[in-house]
């Protein structure tokens, strides 16, 4: 087989957006993709900075690209899922695909608050992208019914709640919003530069005040315990994502493997790698996409006082 990411990974957003709208046409013949097409086009006006009243994307690990990832693997996650025999409604599948493309909007900052970046909103980034979703349903005439059950499969990405206590009118709606979230952390966690964009996450969360990291090498040492928690998590929560991943990619491609479960098991198997390795630092071991050199410009290293960062044992993502 070619590289997998050819696959797993689509660049371009145009290609990307013309795959979701293929799983589309499979489930629903009959049905106009438009009115997912207009929000994906409102939302890459928002985070490319032509959206009114609204700065440009200006955080890096929650980038434009997590959104088309995200949104392409929800496409997914819905496909597999209607062929192993569930039911959804065009319009909920409609507003799920909507709520992937703004399930981060709110570290969008408003062009009146302009001081630091995005990532000072991580603690109530999930709210504000709530908020946004409902701002957009109601200016394109979404139902009251709709612009709650959006809401609350953007609610579901807080994966520190408990996804039972989301309100949603129908069972099919909770599933979507259970799929969203899924979707979420399988985009982040397959990324081929996973790994490298963590040294982004760790800025984004040292502005926000969010966890408990020392530094950049903390948050790599701690994403191995992260890789855990969010496999449990996910067959917790959703015990047949990989059955619902795995009749996806055999059926649009005629590959029978989860190529999410490999990408993310090649991300853990180096981490597990570098972090043996003796008396270096774990960004000399990450080499793509030349994120490592952009990191330093962007954050130049300043030493640490002793009291700052709270190392601890736990991975705060959760």
């Amino acid at each position: 087989m070619k590289d997998f990411y050819d696959v797993l990974q689509i660049a371009s957003l145009e290609e990307a957006v013309s795959e979701a709208e293929k799983i589309f046409a499979q489930i629903f013949p009959a049905t106009r993709f438009d009115a997912v097409q207009l929000a994906v086009k409102t939302v890459l006006d928002l985070y490319e900075g032509r959206y009114p009243g609204y700065l440009a994307c200006n955080t890096y690990y929650h980038d434009f690209c997590h959104i088309r990832d995200t949104f392409l693997a929800t496409a997914r996650l819905i496909h597999g899922a209607w062929l192993d025999d569930e039911i959804f409604s065009e319009q909920d599948v409609c507003v799920a695909l909507t709520a992937a493309l703004f399930h981060d909007a709110g570290y969008i900052q408003e062009d009146f608050n302009s001081e630091g970046t995005g990532a000072k909103f991580t603690k109530i980034h999930i709210p504000r992208s709530m908020d946004m979703f409902e701002r957009y349903g109601r200016e394109h005439g979404m139902s009251d019914e709709d612009i709650a059950g959006g809401r609350a499969m953007i609610q579901c990405t807080d994966i520190s709640k408990d996804i039972d206590n989301a309100m949603f009118s129908s069972s099919e709606s909770q599933l979507l919003g259970r799929m969203l979230t899924m979707a979420d952390l399988l985009a982040q966690m397959s990324d081929r530069i996973y790994l490298e964009k963590l040294l982004f996450l760790y800025h984004e969360f040292d502005e926000g005040q969010f966890g408990s990291y020392a530094d950049e090498d903390d948050l790599l040492r701690k994403t191995l315990g992260f890789f855990e928690f969010v496999m449990e998590y996910m067959s917790r929560t959703l015990n047949k994502t990989n059955d619902y991943l795995w009749l996806h990619f055999k059926c649009r491609w005629g590959i029978d493997i989860n190529l999410y479960d490999r990408a993310i098991k090649n991300h853990k198997d180096y981490l597990q790698k570098i972090l043996a390795l003796p008396d270096k630092k774990l960004s000399d071991n990450l080499k793509r996409a030349g994120i490592v050199d952009k990191v330093r410009i962007l954050y130049p290293q300043k030493p640490k006082n002793s009291d700052t960062g709270l190392p601890g044992d736990t991975d705060d993502r959760r």
